[in-house]
């Protein structure tokens, strides 16, 4: 009797803690949004899970309640109790730092400027579109004004493509400071421990004779190449049906096998695809072994759906498994931007980037295509994941960005910098800065701050004002010794977290147009050129065959880029004339 006791309790146990029991529910922030990939630790076995596309998750326990743990990046961590039999919706609060990285940031901004005003000029314009671009501003009242440094150069090879097929170009793919940005302006000096060269020119206006242009240059330093650092970089591929044609994948094959041959053996090189295969297509490998790294390249294919969240997730994973401290950890993610699985909006991809900010890997992002390119999703991609953004539209372009301006475009000597200019209202009526526009969106959604940009080394950036002088004109608009302008350009090391500061004074002295060095008369022309594209009122004075005679004038001959722009002018005269003259006839 005692003997079947036992055994009834000893199987009454055994049923007991074998029994399953089902947790379910789902994950989502403070205002409802469903979070995926959110961490689920389960107390009873340690096991850890994952909250799917939708938030939701199903976990079987052998406890009727049993605990979970909950974390993911940018969030709180949450410990909370789950009941079977129960549907549990959680939430999860978002950390301030993170919500402060997902706001909305101007590229430019003028410092005090009323937001009614500032309203008024968004929505009062002739026509809406995604782009705003900066107004005169009276130096009087709004003496200051700011913008971030970047180097992205997407916009120019993007209008080159579509200058070479023929058509016009949308206006809101023009943008002033990547076009100039293309071109290696010359080097401004610099200190020996300075990070940044100033040099700066006052000159006339070619299209207004009443104003007058402040060309400013804002150089970076050259690294040393002894001193490069290691580089762990991770190639995230799309590899989904969409990049089933000769300018998509095969060029980026071919463009990663010329960054490749450039690599040395203590780079390290890892590749994650996503399409109709996803997941890490090459392990770290060192750049010394090109033929492993090229045969993993060249073994690629297209197919699938596009799940570049997925994606994402498994390169930063991967990224931050082979971390190099104080080295260059970068993603590069190569792709015509065509997201369709997972999150796939503007809005959901900023959060997913953001939450990767603060973890030292940099993000580059090569666009590639055209019909379904999406290039403000890139956009938003680079510049919320700390790094920078290139179009290439053909092998050489490849070869410009991952060869001849590796450095440049892989490397980093200053994060989160921004320029503010002081302009002295006693010399300067009114101001107007050329590029740098705004997004609608970022000018409605935040009014006070600026998000600073990565600066690669050797980076020679050039910015352009246009001014109205407060007296006289030419030399005789500056008869004191004050200076024009006021200097600050904010930033960070790499890996610190110390704000430095560099100044300069803009000297009031006057250089006549012709007496200006070539490079800043041909960036002249690159302006206007912009400009004509963007169908600006400020180049209503001036037309095609103006930017084309003051190009030819100062270029230098045998430049094969500053050649290739004349070509490109001449090109978009033609295409703009005919749709000129087809306009008149309906008319």
């Amino acid at each position: 009797m005692r003997i079947a006791a036992t055994i009834l309790l000893t199987a009454f146990l055994c049923a007991k803690t074998s029994a399953q029991y089902y947790l379910r529910g789902e994950i989502r922030d403070e205002k409802g949004n469903a979070l995926s990939n959110a961490k689920l630790k389960l107390q009873s076995t340690n096991y850890i899970y994952s909250s799917g596309i939708n938030g939701s998750f199903g976990i079987v326990s052998t406890r009727e309640t049993d605990s979970i743990f909950i974390s993911l990046d940018g969030f709180q961590d949450l410990a909370i109790k789950l009941q079977a039999g129960r549907y549990h919706t959680i939430a999860l609060k978002m950390l301030h730092s993170a919500a402060n990285l997902q706001r909305n940031r101007l590229v430019s901004i003028t410092r005090d400027l009323n937001p009614e005003e500032r309203r008024r000029k968004l929505f009062s314009g002739e026509t809406y579109s995604a782009l705003v671009e900066n107004e005169f501003v009276p130096a009087r009242k709004y003496p200051e004004t700011g913008f971030a440094i970047h180097t992205d150069k997407a916009a120019y090879s993007n209008i080159r493509r579509f200058l070479n097929m023929n058509t016009t170009v949308p206006p809101d793919a023009v943008r002033t400071e990547e076009l100039l940005n293309y071109f290696n302006f010359e080097a401004s000096p610099m200190a020996r421990d300075s990070i940044f060269g100033f040099r700066s020119y006052i000159s006339e206006c070619p299209w207004e004779p009443a104003h007058q242009l402040l060309f400013l240059n804002v150089s970076s330093r050259k690294m040393d190449s002894a001193a490069i650092p290691p580089s762990n970089l991770v190639f995230l591929v799309d590899v989904s049906g969409s990049m089933d044609m000769p300018n998509r994948l095969p060029l980026l094959k071919a463009s990663f096998k010329l960054l490749v041959n450039n690599l040395r053996s203590i780079d390290t090189v890892s590749i994650v695809v996503y399409g109709g295969a996803t997941g890490v297509w090459l392990g770290p490998t060192s750049g010394g072994d090109k033929a492993k790294i090229s045969k993993a390249i060249e073994e690629m294919y297209p197919g699938g759906s596009t799940p570049g969240e997925s994606g994402i997730r498994n390169a930063y994973r991967l990224a931050k498994s082979q971390f190099i401290k104080g080295g260059n950890n970068r993603v590069i993610l190569a792709t015509d931007g065509d997201f369709n699985v997972g999150q796939s909006s503007e809005a959901e991809l900023e959060k997913l980037i953001t939450m990767h900010q603060e973890s030292g890997i940099y993000l580059t992002c090569l666009g590639v295509g055209m019909g379904n390119y999406k290039d403000s999703k890139l956009e938003v991609l680079a510049k919320k994941g700390n790094g920078n953004f290139a179009y290439l539209d053909n092998e050489h372009e490849a070869e410009k960005v991952l060869v001849k301006e590796l450095t440049q475009t892989l490397y980093t000597v200053a994060d989160d910098a921004y320029l503010n200019i002081r302009f002295n209202s006693s010399l300067v009526r009114e101001y107007r800065l050329i590029g740098f526009d705004n997004k609608a969106k970022a000018l409605a959604d935040s009014l006070n701050e600026v998000e600073g940009g990565e600066v690669g080394p050797g980076h020679s950036l050039l910015v352009l004002f246009e001014l109205t002088p407060v007296r006289g004109s030419g030399a005789d608009s500056y008869p004191t010794d004050e200076p024009l302008a006021n200097i600050s350009i904010n930033f960070r090391k790499p890996a610190e977290t110390v704000r430095r500061i560099s100044e300069y004074q803009v000297e009031s002295v006057f250089t006549g147009f012709d007496e200006l060095p070539q490079c800043y008369r041909f960036a002249t022309s690159v302006s206007m050129f912009a400009s004509l594209l963007k169908q600006s009122k400020f180049s209503n004075q001036y037309g095609w065959s103006d930017v084309i005679d003051l190009a030819n004038e100062s270029l230098r001959k045998g430049d094969y880029f500053e050649e290739e722009f004349l070509t490109m002018v001449s090109k978009a005269k033609k295409i703009y004339g005919k749709m000129k003259r087809r306009k008149k006839k309906d008319e």
